[in-house]
């Protein structure tokens, strides 16, 4: 069997930048051990596997440790395949995925998007050494089921962070998101998920769904760029809309071929 294999850049205008994906198209699905081995075989952040069923795609996001029901740069990227390679012209489509139906859509320039619930952080205290294992001062904390934010007091402290990864793993939920405004956009963060393979995410769209509310209070606007200060760095374009949020941004794509199984 062979199937059509795409590896694109998410969230950035350049390639080696943003958060890679590796989408690859198939026309029925496979064993879920075989989902995974290929997952594992590309060894990247994610692979996500499309198949058509008419009505839109049908769409399941595999890492090397296994399967999660969403994953945002992964969209980006799928439906920068869609839409810019496979189908131009086309403006939007629907991605069904395990956690529900995610609206895909050009958007502008050569940007695409993303639609999906807001998930706001709730205020809470500041989990006991985390001061200590991020090496920064935090002015706020945050959190949701998945994950904590930290406001920290300048995007050059953000920059700065050297994170005990050990301590982060000791934490019950399963990222550590740091923020503050940016000096060039409206924010800027990082994001540490060393419980999922990822000692630091180069682009944490679901991060996003919590961050884009919070900093909307703050800068007053419902439009707002943000960027995320990891190694590779990425462009995320916000809009908060009747309790959704719309995640836009570029993609490149690295590289284009066939898998055989």
């Amino acid at each position: 069997m062979k199937a059509p294999v795409y590896q694109v850049d998410a969230f950035t205008g350049k390639v080696f930048g943003g958060n890679p994906a590796v989408i690859i198209l198939l026309e029925e699905w496979l064993a879920d051990e075989t989902l995974a081995a290929i997952a594992r075989e590309h060894n990247i952040s994610t692979t996500a596997f499309l198949c058509d069923r008419g009505d839109g795609f049908e769409i399941r996001y595999f890492l090397p440790i296994g399967e999660l029901p969403s994953v945002g740069h992964a969209s980006l990227a799928a439906a920068h395949v869609l839409l810019r390679i496979l189908r131009p012209g086309t403006t939007s489509l629907v991605l069904h995925r395990r956690a529900g139906r995610l609206l895909v859509s050009a958007s502008d320039g050569d940007k695409v998007a993303i639609t999906l619930p807001a998930a706001p952080a709730e205020a809470c205290r500041i989990p006991a050494g985390l001061e200590e294992a991020l090496g920064a001062s935090i002015a706020e904390m945050r959190a949701n089921e998945a994950q904590y934010f930290a406001l920290l007091h300048d995007e050059a402290a953000v920059t700065a962070v050297a994170p005990d990864m050990e301590a982060l793993m000791r934490l019950d939920r399963d990222g550590v998101v740091i923020t503050a405004r940016g000096e060039n956009c409206d924010f800027v963060s990082r994001a540490f998920a060393p419980k999922e393979g990822l000692p630091e995410d180069p682009v944490c769209g679901s991060a996003h769904l919590a961050l884009a509310p919070f900093w909307s209070e703050r800068v007053g606007k419902q439009r707002m760029q943000a960027v995320q200060l990891s190694p590779r760095g990425g462009e995320l374009y916000c809009t908060l809309h009747d309790g959704d949020i719309q995640l836009a941004g570029q993609c490149v794509p690295y590289m284009e071929g066939t898998i055989s199984i």
